[in-house]
């Protein structure tokens, strides 16, 4: 038989990296078509003109230009009026 008492179990061992997340080019910095401008979870950023919404809801570029964020109401479910930012590319 063992002569060592039962040990408890480790809750808070598990570590998973970062999903680097957020704003890849700013506003007013040159982009081309395809590349990456938010990478977010869910839809906090809006993907306006010249930009397209992929279904991880990354924001890309769908020509090349200028990125553009700017502010706008978006109306909820429920009838709500909120504001948003959107992503253009002029």
């Amino acid at each position: 038989m063992s002569h060592v008492k039962a040990g408890g179990t480790a809750k808070n061992i598990h570590d998973s990296p970062g999903q680097r997340l957020g704003v890849k080019l700013f506003g007013g910095q040159k982009v081309k078509t395809g590349q990456v401008i938010v990478r977010q979870v869910g839809m906090t950023k809006r993907a306006g003109k010249g930009t397209m919404l992929s279904r991880n809801f990354t924001i890309h570029a769908t020509r090349d230009g200028v990125v553009k964020f700017t502010r706008r109401k978006v109306k909820t479910f429920s009838g709500r009026s909120v504001p948003r930012t959107e992503v253009t590319v002029e």
